[in-house]
Order: C-alpha cells, then sequence, then structure tokens
C-alpha cells in the first residue's frame, strides 16, 4: 500500500492512462493486472504497476467496476483517465467494446487505440476462433509441432529429411541457388504469447508438410503405444482437406495483415505508415473476398493432389463430425467452405481492423504523427494536430483552440528553425524531457498537454506481463489460497522496486530525525 501511496505522489494529480490485462492465476482465478502510465514532472512517461483485482466473470460491467474500484482505493478519478487499452487476444476479448464504451460514459476523453506491445497478429487470430475449423487448426497444429519438435533426434530427422529434399529440388533445377535462399526452415510454433507468429508457424507448416508427415509416420511405427496412437490421430487429422484447406486460408489471411503486425511491434512506430498499412490490409481482405476463392481452391487441390489427400464434392452435403454417421448439415460442401468459413472469418477480420482502427483512431493517430519530433518535425501539421485536440472537449474549448493554433505557430518556428537543441530529437518521448528540460512546456503550454495526451495514448508496454509473469512466482501451487490484498500487496512492492526503496528511505529519515 505504501508503495502505491508513492506512485500516486509521482503522478501529482495529473493525467494518466490505464492498461488492462486478464489472466488466470495458478488457482484458476480471474485477474486482472492494472497499470497506469503518465508523464512525470520531467517530462518522462511513466509506467507503473498498482495492483492486480479478482473478477468473478469478465463482463463489461465486472471489468469496469474492478478498474474503477481500483482506483477509488488510491484516490484516483476516473475523470483523469486520457487513454484505455486493452489486451485484445484475453478472455475479455467478446466485451472490450463494451468497456471500453462504459469507461467512456465516465469520461468522454478516455480514449482507446490498438495496445502497441502486443501482436496485432494475436488478436485477428482470436477473432478467427469464432470458426470452430479455425480453433480444431490451431490445436492440430500445435499438437503435432510439439510432437515433432519434442526430442533433439526429431528434429535432426527432420532436419536432414530437409537437407536431402533441397539437394534434389536443385539437382532437378526446381530450385536456384543464392546468398539467402534455401535456407533451412524451423518448426515455428505460436501459441497466445506476446511474441508468437502464427503466421510464421502456418507457413512453415506448409512448406515442410511432407517432411512433417514422413516423421509423424515414423513415430506411429516405431514409438511408445501412447505416441504410436497419438501419431496416428495426427496423420489422420493432417490428411484431410478441411485442415489443408484451413492452413492455406488462415496463411493467406495473416500473410494480408503481417506487414501491419511488423509495423506495431517496432520500437518507433511510423503512425502515418501504420494507418496506410490499415487500408492496404483492408483493402487486400476486400479483395481476397471477392477475388480470391477460385485461386485459393485452386492452390489447395494442387497440394492435395501432391499429398493424396481426397478432395470433396462441393455440391455433395456437408457431413458434421459426430457420433451419428448421418448428421448431416443442410448446406452442401461450398457452402461451408466458402459461406460458413472463408466469408464470416474475413468478415470478421474486417470488423475488428474497422473497431480498433475507426475515424477517431484515426484521427488520433494522425494528429499524434503530426506532433512526432523526428527529422526535424517533417510531420507537422497544424490543422490535424488542430483536430487531435478537439478530440479532448474537456481539455481544449473553443477558445482553447484558438490559443493552441498561435502556440503551434510560435512553437514550429522555435523548435524547428531556431532551437538546435531540439534538432536530432528521436520521438515523442524526447520531445516531452527537451521541453521540460528548455522550460518551453510553460512557453507553450497547450502544445505540452497535447504532446502528454499523444504520449498516454501510445501505450507500449510490458509491466502488466511481468506482473503475470511474477503472479506465477508469488502464488504458486503451495500459496493458492493466498487472498487478493496480499497477493496485490506483494506484487506491487516486487515490481516496483524503486518505489519501495524510495518508501523505506522515507521511514529511515523519520527514524534518525526522531
Amino acid at each position: 500500500m505504501e508503495t502505491v501511496k508513492c506512485i500516486i505522489e509521482d503522478l501529482n494529480n495529473d493525467h494518466f492512462s490505464i492498461l488492462i490485462d486478464e489472466s488466470r492465476d495458478v488457482s484458476c482465478k480471474e485477474q486482472m493486472a492494472i497499470v497506469l502510465q503518465y508523464v512525470d514532472r520531467r517530462g518522462s512517461v511513466i509506467e507503473r504497476f498498482i495492483g492486480i483485482v479478482h473478477v468473478r466473470e469478465t463482463t463489461a460491467l465486472s471489468l469496469k467496476n474492478g478498474i474503477v474500484g481500483l482506483l477509488a482505493q488510491h484516490s484516483l478519478s476516473p475523470s483523469f483517465i486520457r487513454g484505455q487499452c486493452y489486451d485484445g487476444a484475453s478472455n475479455m476479448q467478446g466485451d472490450i467494446n463494451r468497456l471500453k464504451i462504459l469507461m467512456q460514459k465516465e469520461s468522454k476523453v478516455v480514449h482507446s487505440i490498438h495496445y502497441f506491445a502486443h501482436q496485432l497478429q494475436l488478436i485477428l487470430v482470436a477473432v478467427s476462433k469464432r470458426c470452430d475449423e479455425v480453433q480444431e487448426l490451431l490445436l492440430v497444429v500445435s499438437d503435432i509441432l510439439n510432437m515433432v519438435g519434442s526430442s533433439f533426434k526429431r528434429r535432426d530427422e527432420l532436419r536432414e529429411s530437409q537437407a536431402e529434399e533441397i539437394e534434389e529440388a536443385l539437382r532437378k533445377g526446381e530450385l536456384e541457388t543464392g546468398r539467402g535462399l534455401n535456407q533451412e526452415l524451423g518448426l515455428a510454433r505460436a501459441g497466445d504469447t506476446l511474441w508468437g507468429s502464427h503466421y510464421k508457424s502456418f507457413n512453415n507448416f506448409i512448406l515442410m508438410f511432407g517432411l512433417i508427415i514422413d516423421v509423424l509416420d515414423a513415430i506411429a511405427i516405431n514409438a511408445r503405444f501412447d505416441e504410436k496412437c497419438k501419431a496416428k490421430g495426427y496423420l489422420k487429422a493432417c490428411l484431410t482437406f478441411e485442415v489443408v484447406f484451413m492452413l492455406h486460408f488462415m496463411r493467406t489471411i495473416l500473410a494480408i495483415t503481417n506487414e501491419l503486425n511488423v509495423a506495431f511491434q517496432k520500437k518507433e512506430q511510423d503512425i502515418a505508415n501504420v494507418m496506410i498499412l490499415v487500408r492496404v490490409a483492408k483493402d487486400q481482405l476486400q479483395r481476397l473476398r471477392e477475388d480470391g476463392w477460385a485461386s485459393l481452391i485452386d492452390e489447395v487441390s494442387k497440394f492435395c493432389i501432391k499429398y493424396d489427400i481426397l478432395i470433396p464434392n462441393f455440391d455433395e452435403p456437408y457431413v458434421i463430425l459426430g457420433r451419428s454417421r448421418h448428421r448431416v448439415a443442410e448446406y452442401n460442401n461450398l457452402h461451408h467452405y466458402h459461406v460458413v468459413a472463408f466469408c464470416k472469418t474475413i468478415d470478421w477480420q474486417f470488423q475488428e481492423l474497422n473497431n480498433r482502427f475507426d475515424e477517431v483512431t484515426t484521427e488520433l493517430l494522425l494528429g499524434v504523427a503530426c506532433l512526432n519530433p523526428v527529422n526535424s518535425f517533417s510531420s507537422f501539421d497544424i490543422e490535424k494536430i488542430l483536430r487531435l485536440a478537439k478530440l479532448y472537449p474537456d481539455d481544449f474549448d473553443k477558445y482553447s483552440i484558438v490559443d493552441l493554433r498561435f502556440q503551434l505557430e510560435n512553437y514550429i518556428v522555435d523548435v524547428r528553425d531556431h532551437d538546435k537543441r531540439f534538432s536530432a530529437l528521436k520521438g515523442l518521448g524526447d520531445l516531452s524531457k527537451k521541453l521540460v528540460e528548455t522550460k518551453k512546456h510553460g512557453t507553450y503550454p497547450l502544445v505540452f498537454r497535447l504532446v502528454k495526451f499523444a504520449l498516454l495514448l501510445l501505450v507500449a508496454t510490458a509491466t502488466v506481463e511481468r506482473a503475470f509473469s511474477t503472479m506465477k512466482l508469488i502464488k504458486s501451487d503451495l500459496r493458492n489460497r493466498m487472498d487478493d490484498e496480499l497477493l496485490s500487496g506483494c506484487l506491487v512492492p516486487y515490481i516496483e522496486k524503486k518505489y519501495l526503496v524510495i518508501f523505506l528511505m522515507r521511514l529511515l529519515w523519520i527514524h534518525f530525525k526522531t
């Protein structure tokens, strides 16, 4: 509690953003970690973990009450929140949009943009799991890669087979030689983690499909009984049209959004370029939906012929897997693959991209990009910055907007043309610190306020991930009866050691003084 008090003092009644993530601990309790991000007196962006809250359910109202309740414990008002960010790939995913709306009722300027530290790809995969076939594909691929890559012997066999395959293809002239070509592929196993790549996993699985089948076949013949049975089951699953179709389809979708995902992961985001990539991804998804079906089916069919996999008759009724062999759907195979799997999954991707990058979010990001000092403020645009300010009506009324315009006109001439101390800045974080260091935050207070709000939007933190990693250490199986207050009391000082030291130094000072 005292550690959090030190954090609240450092916040100094200023605005802040919140980052929320949800996870289960070892006792299977739903826990919500809350991190504050704010700009301190020196202009530095600070992120601080303030506690864990147990929620009985992950509905929007329950999560909102948990957030507001923890803030109230520390005398923090939701009206001071200027940014909200949530882990879009967690169990909260379905209720995030409703939660954002509830938080905006507390304060209409609580804006939300994509969590930059979290892979967009993982969120898009989580959305795709609404399709049962995608969920099944993820399980099959994960289990197979775990089995094939679980021993050094199997990995070596895979490498040897891969080398032989490349050598044979080169001999036949099917591959070109050259620097960086024909490199060894690895078994990329993606999970619902921060850095795993499902695109790479699916792509390598397709490229190494024949080798993976050979290894599974060897396990089914030579391994122990339990592994034999598993390998036979995986072989049956792999050698079906449905798995092959979903593999190629998901690889295609994730390839479309791969550049956008990579752009979000860069330390210094080029926001203007990111917004272009968002439009590119939407255009490509639309093209895939309208014109990509025939080429996808052609690619999948050739793959099935190569590996002797039965291609279903698309005019026949789709058979749903179950106990009864006569459990037939009311639609045919073409409808199942084209409408239920293909079109619906693409539509979910569209919906998610539109939710995350709506008109307000686009204005926010473009305005933030115009404040960036990189390349001598080359992106500076007063009109876009003013549109950004208008999205904060509680902080910029119509009179402040007029004042802001004049401040911006003077500010850009000052920092770009006259003050050389601003010539080599690498981002908004550097700009904020330099404004404080040169005392220009007092000369241009409205500009500095907007710079702070921009920094509160660009949440790119690993603190919340560290909180859950630490929770696994503290709340082990032996300590799974630890109550929430004690757990939070252990986590905060462990993670925020700096503020624990400040508190202990104060105690020592009081002790020696008295």
